[in-house]
């Protein structure tokens, strides 16, 4: 039943999009994904988290780019304190989606607000109609293909999810001065680098850096190259086989749902499939609703662009967290630890 909520949530997801005319479309198509693929029952913290972080985040940086665009120096601290927030909620368990949102949402929009071409509100909104919209299409997700368990087995899962918080306090540290670091360089490295056509290569800095720690974040780049490798052909083949036909909704959707259905079936595996599987979703998903105009433009030079610059920008976060994970594990230490270089 999981394949068929997430693959209904993404499909009717797309649907909605493409019937108002949303700019930002493929948001709506992955949030129930991301979701749901962590939960088998409804939970309402988790779509509280999604909608208020959504919401507080475009708050947040619409108060900081009307106030601090023009001097540059008191942006850089603003934004430094901006992640620095996010990055102590993504140590907390409880709070991880909420800071997780507000660092990839956050950043994205910091960096695009810079320009005069993007606008600041329309993506705001969208975003808050798309977190809203999510929490409906979710409901029926779950209704239409529920879950099939037992009391014991919902308590057991509730056991298991308490059980995972964490009380490492130097560790989290870590995690939380190597998230801020990495976010900083990042934005840093877009301003300064005028990168305001590389959405999915700031995207992915973040994603990667989401496990907060060195294996986790080595592991996530292997299969986010991966995931996005597959992503991107079977986006190629939806935009070959369809070809002049990619003006036809219904057409365009069934492929959309056929390709979908494949990778649903990994995401509810729950294992690196389904890591593997969440990265293809995207990488399948924003290409063809951001760069595919029918009877204009095509998404072919869309999906190269987005596959090379994933790869070179998850290779370079790959080092530089490598090498801040091994500067801070000697710079932030409890007393009775000690290192050798054996």
């Amino acid at each position: 039943m999981k394949t068929m909520r997430l693959w209904f949530g993404c499909v009717v997801g797309l649907a909605v999009s493409m019937i108002f005319g949303w700019s930002y479309g493929f948001f709506i198509a992955l949030l129930p994904i991301n979701i749901m693929m962590n939960s088998d029952h409804w939970h309402w913290d988790s779509y509280v988290q999604l909608v208020v972080g959504v919401i507080w985040v475009t708050l947040e940086v619409s108060f900081i780019n009307g106030f601090f665009q023009s001097s540059p120096l008191l942006l850089t601290i603003i934004v430094g304190i901006f992640f620095l927030e996010k990055c102590i909620a993504m140590s907390h368990k409880s709070s991880y989606l909420f800071g997780f949102i507000g660092l990839l949402v956050g950043s994205i929009a910091l960096n695009f607000a810079s320009y005069s071409s993007f606008d600041l509100e329309d993506f705001s909104i969208t975003l808050w109609c798309s977190a809203i919209v999510t929490v409906p299409i979710c409901a029926l997700a779950y209704y239409f293909f529920p879950e099939p368990t037992t009391e014991a087995t919902i308590d057991a899962v509730s056991d298991t999810t308490n059980n995972v918080q964490r009380y490492d306090h130097i560790g989290m540290i870590r995690q939380t001065a190597l998230g801020w670091i990495i976010a900083m360089l990042a934005f840093l490295v877009f301003q300064f680098g005028d990168l305001n056509d590389s959405l999915s290569a700031q995207a992915s800095i973040l994603i990667v850096l989401s496990p907060m720690t060195l294996i986790g974040s080595l592991a996530a780049s292997k299969i986010r190259i991966i995931g996005t490798f597959l992503g991107c052909l079977a986006g190629l083949c939806i935009q070959i086989g369809l070809y002049s036909w990619s003006d036809n909704g219904i057409l365009f959707i069934m492929a959309y749902a056929i390709a979908a259905g494949f990778f649903c079936s990994w995401l509810a595996l729950g294992t690196i499939k389904s890591s593997i599987a969440f990265s293809a979703m995207s990488a399948l998903t924003v290409p063809l609703t951001t760069s595919l105009i029918p009877d204009q433009k095509d998404a072919v030079f869309a999906i190269f662009y987005r596959f090379s610059s994933i790869l070179v920008a998850v290779i370079l976060t790959s080092m530089a967290i490598w090498i801040i994970h091994h500067f801070l594990v000697r710079v932030i230490k409890s007393p009775n630890e000690h290192f050798s270089h054996g």
